[in-house]
């Protein structure tokens, strides 16, 4: 008689099914949930090691709440380049440049405006919001000129991503030259020797009333940008070219004036943020380098092209290399960015709210 396979029948189903299980748990790791899960393992991560060094509460939960005001800096560059990204489809590596040139540019208003008396609680007065108004349309046209000197002569030429690379690349060596030229290499503040109140909050967190100021500026910026993307005729022209711009264009839309206007936003977005992270600390020519590395992490982990995802995201990024300044030297902020990028493209390459497959 001969012997029985146990593995006949069986096995034969068993290797039936395994592909599509296979399949379900490959979709489950690269789900939006994994990657939410991974996110605040890493959180969990650093404030356990933060603690395990004998870090206070009370210090975590202020590092914390600077983390949201980093993360709102970020954030007001990163939604500017996932908006250059999502209609023009190449990534803006000038970008950190004009972040730079807001600040730089704000801080000659402020030279040359009246200087008025604080508006307390903050440390500024009113010419430092109106050198921020000033700035931040002349940053946009800024962008919109390199982008008719240089960007649209490639469109033109039908160029390859890597030239757009490169081209974006030289232009943010230009403009940090151009800075180095007029300002020169030293550090300058909005306000030499000017107090900043800081706030005792409940549970003994203590924040500098300046920050406050900056996560509800760039939380109403990305509330007033979602309008504009949502409700004007403007913003859905720029979501149907970021869509398909050959579609666009046969149904009407002038992709050129969507184009302008798309340089124009992320050049003013860029320079709030400058202005922003120039109050906070201080200016420098390299400020904006230094913050590119963060705002891409941020659009890459919120998903390309989603202003949205790029607030999330540069809210994750901001707290996170605030929260390992607990038990790091603050000059490895960016690899915590860098790593936390990397993770996403691991697990899910698109994104929080970026599209399956996109």
């Amino acid at each position: 008689m001969a012997d029985l396979d146990p593995t006949g029948a069986t096995g034969a189903a068993t290797d039936a099914t395994s592909p599509p299980l296979r399949e379900r748990v490959r979709a489950a790791l690269q789900s939006r949930t994994a990657l939410v899960v991974i996110i605040l393992a890493v959180l969990a991560l650093l404030w356990w090691s933060a603690v395990a060094r004998d870090v206070s509460a009370e210090r975590l939960l202020s590092l914390t709440v600077w983390g949201v005001m980093l993360g709102g800096v970020i954030a007001l560059g990163a939604i500017g380049l996932t908006l250059v990204y999502g209609v023009l489809k190449f990534p803006n590596f000038s970008h950190g440049a004009m972040v730079t040139l807001g600040a730089y540019l704000a801080f000659a208003f402020m030279a040359v405006l009246p200087q008025g008396p604080a508006l307390r609680p903050f440390s500024f007065g009113w010419e430092f919001l109106a050198a921020l108004v000033l700035a931040m349309p002349l940053v946009g046209v800024v962008a919109l000129g390199l982008d008719r000197v240089v960007y649209r002569r490639l469109r033109r030429q039908n160029a390859s991503l890597v030239l757009f690379a490169m081209a974006s690349l030289a232009m943010a060596f230009f403009l940090r030259s151009l800075i180095y030229l007029i300002w020169g290499p030293d550090f300058y503040f909005y306000y030499d020797a000017r107090a900043n109140p800081v706030l005792d909050l409940p549970l003994n967190i203590r924040v500098q009333a300046d920050q406050l100021f900056i996560v509800v500026l760039a939380f109403a910026i990305v509330g007033l940008v979602h309008l504009l993307l949502t409700r004007t005729r403007m913003g859905k022209a720029m979501r149907a070219t970021a869509n398909n711009p050959d579609l666009a264009q046969i149904r009407g839309i002038n992709t050129e004036r969507v184009i302008a206007w798309t340089w124009i936003m992320g050049g003013a977005l860029a320079a709030a943020g400058g202005v922003m992270y120039g109050l906070s600390s201080q200016l420098r020519p390299e400020m904006g380098f230094w913050l590119l590395l963060p705002m891409f992490a941020a659009v890459i982990m919120g998903g390309v092209g989603n202003p949205r995802g790029a607030l999330v995201g540069a809210l994750i990024i901001g707290v996170t290399q605030q929260v390992a300044t607990a038990f790091l030297n603050p000059a490895y902020g960016p690899a915590v960015a860098f790593a936390l990028m990397v993770l996403t493209l691991l697990v899910r390459p698109q994104g929080l709210f970026g599209a399956r497959g996109g």
